[in-house]
C-alpha cells in the first residue's frame, strides 16, 4: 500500500500502515501543500520561494532545499541515502510529487463525484457519501491564505457544495425525502445564494407531505435573491413553484407521482419485448434517446457524448451504410460553442460520416446525405479545414431543395459553425439566427429556435446592440424553460456577465458575475467551453479596462495558454520570455474567440514593440472595426477592435 495525503482538511500523510507520518513544521507542510496542489507537474524552486514567502530572504531557496529534504526523510524513511527518491523527485529546475491519482483525498473525491454522476441512483449515493466522508475540515487548512491556496481551496469548496446537493437529490430519487430536509435546511442557511439547494430543499419538502412548507422555502429564495442580489430566480426554481401550487405530474422536476415513470417502465418493457436486441432499429432508437439526453443537464451530455461514439461503432458493424448513415446523422444536436468538447471524437465522427457518405448507394435518401455532411460541418467545428465549410454548403443546399424544416435547421447550425473564416462576420451570423428563429418558430423546432436566439445572442453583442441581445437572452431563457433546457442558463448568465463587462466602468462587478458564471459552468458537462474561460475573460477583462495583468499561482490557461502567456509574462516583468513566446504565438483558431485572442497578441506586440506581429495583428483586425472583440461568443470581451487598431496604428508610427 502506498503513502496517502490529505487536503480536505489539515495537510497530513500517512504512511502504508495507515499511520500519520510526522511532517514536520507549517513550512514544510506548506511545501508539501503546494507540490500537491501541482498534480504531479514540476514546480520550479523560484516559484516555491514566491509562493512560500512575501519577502523572500536571500537564504530562502536554501530553506526550500533543506524542507524538501526533510520532507522525504518522512515520505521515505526506508530510502537509502544515496538513492533516488521515488515520491518527492528532482526535475529540471524543481520538484514534483510522483504519487498515484488514489493516493490524495481530494483527487479521490474528485473522480468519485464524477463516477456517481452517471452511476444508478443507488450506487451514486453509496459514493457520494462515500466522498464526502473524506473532508475532515476546509480544504488545506492550517496553510496561509496565499493566492495558489485560495485558487484551490475555492475551487474544491465549489465541488464539495456541488455534491451535497448531488446527494441529496440522489436521496430524492431513491425516495429518502424527508432524510434530506434537515441536512438541506442547514446548507441553504449557510449557502443562501444556492438555488439549487433551495429547489431541493423545496422538493424534498413537498415529496415529504409538507406542500405549504415547500413553498414557503420558495418564497424565501426568491424574497433572499431580490432584495440581497437584485436578480430573479432561476427559470428551475420558479417552474418549481408552479408545479407544487399545480400539483403538476412533471418529468422534469419529479413531483412524486409515479405517472411518467410507469409509462416509461412499461413502453421500453414493451419495446424490450418486441424488438430484437441486435436489430438496427435499437440503435436508431438509441439515437433519438442520445439527442434528449444531451439536452437535458451534464449528466446527461456527458453519457450522450459516450455512448454517440459507440452506436456509431455498432452500426458500422452491421455493415449497412444506410442504417450507419441514420444513425450517424440522427443525432442532430444544436451546437452554440465552436470548440468541440472532445475532439479525438469529433475526428472520429467526421471520419465515420466520410465513409458513410462514400458507401451510401445510389438511390439512397437526399436527406440522409444532408445529415451526414451537417454533421460533418458541426464536428469539424474550429478547424481550418476545407471540407467543414464545403459540407456544409452543400448540405443547406440540400436540405433547401428538399424543403424539409428540420433539415434545413441542422443544415444552418452546420453553416453558422463555418463562419469564422475571418474577422468581422458578426452581421453574416445574425442573419443565419434570425433565419433559424423564423424558421423553427413556424414549425415548432423547439430546441432549434433556442439555438437562433443565441446565435443571434451572440452576434448583437458583437455589435454592441446589448438591448437586442437582451431580448434574445430573454426569449432564450423563456423557451428553455418551457421545453426543459437547463445547459441554456449557463450561456445566458455568461452573457449577462459580458454585458457588465462591456458597459460597467468598473471591473469589480463583471468579475464577480464570471466567478458566479464559471461556478455553474463546471457542472454543466461541457469542456470544451469551460476549460480556461474564466482565466482568459478575467485577462480579457484587465486588459479592456487598462489594469495590470498579474495573475499569481498556477492557472489552467486551456486552449488559450499561448495568447494568454505573452501578456503574463510582461504583467510579471520579464520581456524577453514574453517576446520569445509571442514569437511563438501561433493565428488563433477560426471560432467565436478569434478577435479577442488576436487583440491579446496585439497588446503583447505594442508592448514588446514587435512590429511584424503588430502588423499581423492589424491586418486580421481591420474586417472587425465596427465589432467589440470577443464580444461576439458571448461570454467575454476585450473591448472595441477600433480602439485596439487606434493603438497599433499608433505604436507602428513610432516604430518606423
Amino acid at each position: 500500500m502506498q503513502v496517502r495525503f490529505g487536503v480536505l482538511g489539515p495537510v497530513d500523510a500517512w504512511d502504508a500502515a495507515g499511520a500519520p507520518i510526522d511532517l514536520k513544521g507549517p513550512k514544510h507542510r506548506a511545501v508539501l501543500a503546494r507540490l500537491l496542489v501541482g498534480r504531479g507537474r514540476v514546480v520550479p524552486v523560484d516559484r516555491l520561494v514566491d509562493d512560500l514567502w512575501e519577502e523572500p530572504s536571500p537564504g530562502a531557496v536554501g530553506s526550500v532545499r533543506t524542507f524538501v529534504a526533510a520532507l522525504r526523510r518522512a515520505l521515505e524513511p526506508q530510502r537509502a541515502p544515496r538513492e533516488p527518491a521515488r515520491l518527492l523527485v528532482t526535475e529540471g529546475p524543481g520538484y514534483a510529487l510522483r504519487v498515484a491519482p488514489d493516493a490524495v483525498d481530494a483527487w479521490r473525491f474528485e473522480n468519485e463525484v464524477a463516477a456517481a454522476s452517471t452511476a444508478p441512483p443507488h450506487e451514486a449515493l453509496e459514493r457520494l457519501d462515500r466522498a464526502l466522508g473524506w473532508w475532515r475540515g476546509p480544504a488545506f487548512a492550517g496553510i496561509d491564505d496565499e493566492p495558489w491556496t485560495r485558487v484551490e481551496r475555492s475551487r474544491l469548496e465549489q465541488l464539495r457544495l456541488n455534491a451535497i446537493e448531488q446527494r441529496a437529490e440522489a436521496r430524492l430519487t431513491v425516495g429518502r425525502a424527508s432524510d434530506v430536509v434537515p441536512d438541506l435546511d442547514a446548507h441553504v442557511a449557510e449557502h443562501p445564494w444556492r438555488e439549487e439547494a433551495w429547489r431541493l430543499l423545496a422538493l424534498a419538502l413537498y415529496r415529504a407531505g409538507r406542500q405549504g412548507d415547500a413553498l414557503a422555502v420558495l418564497r424565501r429564495a426568491r424574497s433572499l435573491l431580490l432584495e440581497q442580489l437584485g436578480v430573479d430566480p432561476s427559470p428551475r426554481l420558479r417552474r418549481l413553484e408552479t408545479d407544487i401550487l399545480r400539483q403538476a405530474d412533471r418529468v422534469g422536476d419529479g413531483l412524486g407521482s409515479p405517472g411518467p415513470q410507469r409509462v416509461w417502465a412499461e413502453t421500453a418493457a414493451a419495446f424490450d419485448r418486441t424488438v430484437a436486441s441486435g436489430s438496427g432499429s435499437r440503435l436508431e432508437s438509441t439515437v433519438g434517446l442520445l439527442r434528449s439526453l444531451a439536452v437535458t443537464g451534464a449528466s446527461g451530455l456527458e453519457a450522450a457524448r459516450e455512448q454517440r461514439i459507440a452506436a456509431i461503432a455498432a452500426a458500422e458493424q452491421l455493415g449497412d451504410p444506410d442504417l450507419t448513415a441514420r444513425v450517424i446523422g440522427g443525432y442532430d444536436v444544436p451546437a452554440i460553442w465552436t470548440r468541440s468538447d472532445d475532439p479525438a471524437q469529433a475526428t472520429r465522427i467526421v471520419a465515420a460520416a466520410e465513409r458513410a457518405l462514400a458507401a451510401l448507394r445510389p438511390g439512397s435518401s437526399e436527406a440522409t446525405r444532408a445529415r451526414l455532411l451537417a454533421t460533418i460541418a458541426v464536428e469539424s467545428r474550429g478547424t481550418r479545414a476545407a471540407r467543414g465549410p464545403q459540407a456544409a454548403q452543400e448540405a443547406e443546399r440540400i436540405a433547401r431543395r428538399l424543403g424539409d424544416p428540420a433539415l434545413l435547421a441542422f443544415a444552418l447550425n452546420g453553416v453558422f459553425m463555418q463562419t469564422f473564416h475571418r474577422a468581422g462576420l458578426a452581421p453574416e451570423r445574425d442573419q443565419i439566427g434570425a433565419e433559424l428563429v423564423a424558421l423553427s418558430a413556424r414549425h415548432g423546432l423547439g430546441t432549434f429556435e433556442i439555438l437562433g436566439h443565441l446565435v443571434r445572442l451572440q452576434a448583437r453583442s458583437a455589435l454592441a446592440d446589448f438591448a437586442t441581445a437582451d431580448q434574445h437572452a430573454t426569449a432564450a431563457d423563456r423557451l428553455a424553460e418551457r421545453h426543459d433546457r437547463p445547459l441554456v442558463g449557463v450561456f445566458t448568465q455568461w452573457y449577462r456577465a459580458l454585458r457588465l463587462a462591456a458597459t460597467e466602468p468598473s471591473p469589480q462587478a463583471a468579475e464577480t458575475a464570471y466567478r458566479n458564471g464559471a461556478a455553474q459552468l463546471a457542472t454543466a458537462g461541457m469542456p470544451g467551453v469551460e476549460r480556461g474561460l474564466l482565466p482568459l475573460a478575467l485577462l480579457c477583462l484587465r486588459v479592456s479596462h487598462g489594469e495590470p495583468v498579474r495573475f499569481d499561482g498556477d492557472i489552467d490557461w486551456g486552449p488559450y495558454a499561448p495568447w494568454a502567456r505573452p501578456l503574463v509574462l510582461l504583467g510579471r516583468d520579464r520581456p524577453a520570455e514574453a517576446g520569445a513566446a509571442l514569437r511563438q504565438t501561433p493565428a488563433p483558431p477560426r471560432d467565436l474567440l478569434f478577435e479577442a485572442l488576436w487583440c491579446l497578441t496585439a497588446r503583447a506586440a505594442i508592448a514588446l514593440d514587435d512590429r511584424p506581429a503588430m502588423e499581423r495583428a492589424r491586418s486580421e483586425l481591420t474586417p472587425a472595426a465596427n465589432e467589440l472583440a470577443g464580444a461576439g461568443s458571448g461570454m467575454l470581451t476585450v473591448g472595441p477592435v477600433a480602439g485596439h487598431l487606434d493603438d497599433l496604428d499608433a505604436a507602428l508610427s513610432r516604430s518606423r
